[in-house]
């Protein structure tokens, strides 16, 4: 990704992947939202890029000209491989949706609690003998890996599978087309044969539940399930360890704000809602299926679109000083978790995650820094979070 021509004009020919847009898209971002809200490259077979939350929020709303069913923009367009819901459009959507609601409801997420906290105290109590840690590969990559095995019920072991996984199709995949079939292929596989061992022997766990699940009076297929079971590893994971490390990363450089957090039991809700919406994790895309007219730009049939939630979160027009991190912001109703019908099911979950992170981390480590001699390194692709945090810890 680093040997591809660098851009010259965000506003005609941007590139998410370029490095200056991993390393700090936020600039970018405003200049844009200035000067051409909605941008346009002929990279990528065709994308465009709104900055603005009406124009996403338009969007997002929009499934008569805009589908679902390709959900990440990359150099080629493969095969449509469905993972429902994030993959449906209607009719097909609500009901793929409503088979997952009831195992992510505030009361379901609350039974996973303990065992995330056990999770984070445990990887805490291996880092809490050393002076330095890479706080994004030691901890926060690890909790949604460990939290969401648990609840499909698949082995804790298989870790670094899962990470290989996330890196081939949400980063590597995105320029690699063989890269992405093979990591596709054996994620298939390996749910597969879970499905199979549950068949036969039903546990408590998502794989079973959603085995028996029924929508519309029906169950569902086979290629249903594996593919929601996919999906559910992967936004499960690293969307989680991304906002994580995110919101460390900035505890890193603002003492302040660390120091509220401690002392001020009520803050550490307004504060992840902040944090979510000023280093949102997620961008998904849209297929133009339709031609139509957003904010004086012409969407032309079979383009792609970065339907960019962190970019409507930093929309000033919305969100007043939004290139400020307010820990305490009262009124904050972000895009972090999407809008429209794909709004994410997984939100009570992701926000149950950060907060024991948090917590459980500051009670641990009331100061930390940035490690000055060392670089902290960013994911690629439309999912940003810190890939490497290196930090110094005193206890």
């Amino acid at each position: 990704m680093s040997r591809r021509p660098p851009v010259i004009d965000w506003s005609a020919d941007f590139d998410h992947l370029d490095p200056r847009w991993t390393e700090n898209p936020y600039p970018i971002w405003d200049e844009l939202r200035q000067k051409c809200p909605i941008a346009h490259t002929e990279r990528f077979m065709g994308a465009y890029f709104a900055t603005r939350y009406e124009d996403v929020r338009t969007i997002a709303y929009d499934t008569e000209h805009f589908s679902s069913r390709r959900p990440i923009v990359r150099e080629t367009r493969p095969p449509l491989t469905p993972a429902p819901p994030i993959t449906s459009d209607p009719p097909e959507h609500g009901p793929a949706k409503n088979v997952l609601l009831p195992v992510f409801t505030p009361e379901a997420i609350n039974r996973h609690e303990p065992r995330t906290r056990d999770v984070c105290q445990g990887l805490i109590g291996r880092i809490a003998p050393k002076k330095s840690c890479d706080a994004a590969v030691e901890y926060a990559q690890e909790i949604p890996v460990r939290v969401i095995a648990h609840m499909l019920g698949v082995p804790e072991q298989d870790a670094d599978q899962f990470r290989k996984w996330i890196k081939e199709i949400l980063e590597i995949g995105i320029a690699d087309h063989d890269v992405l079939m093979r990591a596709q292929k054996e994620m298939i596989a390996y749910f597969a044969e879970k499905i199979a061992l549950r068949r036969a022997d039903p546990q408590n766990d998502l794989i079973s539940y959603l085995i028996n699940a029924r929508t519309e009076g029906r169950i569902l297929s086979e290629n249903h399930v594996n593919g929601t079971l996919r999906l559910l590893l992967i936004a499960g994971i690293d969307t989680t360890w991304s906002a994580i490390g995110s919101c460390l990363w900035h505890l890193a450089q603002h003492e302040e704000d660390r120091r509220r957090l401690r002392s001020e039991a009520g803050l550490m809700t307004s504060a992840i809602e902040e944090f979510l919406r000023a280093y949102a994790p997620v961008t998904m895309a849209r297929e133009v299926v339709k031609q139509t007219q957003i904010g004086g730009c012409t969407f032309k049939l079979g383009h792609m679109v970065l339907l960019s939630f962190p970019a409507a979160n930093r929309d000033p027009a919305v969100f007043p000083y939004a290139d400020r991190v307010i820990i305490d912001r009262a009124q904050n109703r972000h895009a972090a978790f999407g809008l429209g019908i794909h709004r994410c099911v997984g939100s009570n979950l992701a926000r149950m995650e950060i907060r024991i992170a948090l917590t459980e981390w500051l009670a641990h480590f009331p100061e930390f820094r940035l490690d000055p001699d060392k670089v902290v390194t960013w994911s690629v692709g439309t999912v940003r979070g810190p890939r490497q945090l290196p930090l110094l810890l005193y206890a």
